[in-house]
């Protein structure tokens, strides 16, 4: 699935797995987080494993090898479901779009035939969206800091006081999509393409689900329009909306420093880049789906 928040993504997928009677899945939770022995004991007993984050080269080959094998055997022989984010680390700019080295991760544990070995996965493409992005003021600072000193180095206790303040800052709505399955299908077309290219265009599926299956809230359509100065969604919120959203970002932001007209564009993409996302990936399904109509009339005719 995308990954917007540490802890509350696999936590309410699992609740929403709860609610429906299914088993709740097993969990990645990378080493880094690992920061506290009462975090991991969380962890424990929530089903989740470690993901060995950092390395050379060498080392990532190996822990991602041990990563693709672990999925592979708890899929077909635990029978057991597996939440992974669609990247490593959360998205900060508000933009999911699906690490190309995951999907070769995936496959590295059955490389000759690519295509079998993630159609027997069943992976399925899941998006999470929240009315309020988790830690939204966090991300906006990070970003800010990162453009301005080209790299951002994490405090000792950061990543803790992200969870929890992700885990307690009000979230609004929260809704969870289930996409459909990736079958072999989707994938035969792309046999015997060069890893890369392949790699690449199951990101594009796994994307194209992602994106298109987004739920956009009132806040995403006011940054929009924000963004751009124009009135184009004011038919999505009402004035109150955005009048409350305004003032939530003017005092979040009142309390970060720095340049505050390129820190209220930052925390305005947050909130504005899923609106573009879904408006591309939605066209390009229907125009996918207009071609197929099309054949299917003309076809009568032959």
């Amino acid at each position: 699935s995308n990954h917007r928040d540490i802890m509350l993504d696999a936590t309410l997928l699992q609740y929403a797995l709860c609610l429906e009677n299914h088993r709740t899945s097993e969990i990645t939770f990378g080493s880094n987080l690992m920061i506290s022995q009462l975090v991991v004991d969380i962890g424990k007993s929530n089903k989740m494993f470690k993901v060995i984050r950092g390395g050379n080269i060498k080392d990532f080959y190996k822990n991602s090898l041990d990563l693709s094998e672990y999925i592979r055997h708890t899929l077909l022989e635990k029978r057991e479901s597996v939440w992974i984010a669609q990247r490593n680390g959360r998205t900060k700019n508000g933009k999911d779009a699906t690490d190309q080295g995951i999907i070769k991760m995936f496959y590295m544990s059955s490389p000759k035939n690519p295509v079998q070995a993630l159609a027997c996965l069943n992976i399925v493409p899941i998006s999470i969206s929240y009315e309020w992005e988790s830690c939204d003021f966090l991300k906006t600072r990070e970003l800010y800091l990162t453009r301005k000193n080209g790299i951002y180095e994490k405090q000792p206790g950061e990543d803790l006081n992200s969870i929890l303040t992700g885990v307690m800052q009000p979230k609004g709505q929260v809704h969870i999509h289930f996409g459909k399955p990736l079958a072999e299908n989707d994938l035969q077309p792309l046999t015997g393409l060069p890893n890369n290219k392949f790699n690449q265009q199951v990101a594009l599926q796994l994307d194209k689900q992602v994106l298109s299956n987004y739920n956009l809230f009132s806040t995403n359509y006011i940054a929009c329009d924000l963004c751009s100065g124009k009135a184009e969604f004011s038919d999505k919120y009402t004035e109150k909306e955005k009048t409350d959203f305004i003032s939530y970002m003017k005092q979040g932001l009142s309390k970060i420093e720095g340049d505050k007209d390129e820190l209220q564009k930052i925390f305005l993409g947050i909130y504005a880049s899923p609106v573009d996302a879904k408006r591309y990936y939605t066209s390009l399904i229907m125009e996918r789906k207009q071609k197929i109509t099309f054949v299917t009339l003309k076809s009568p005719s032959r």
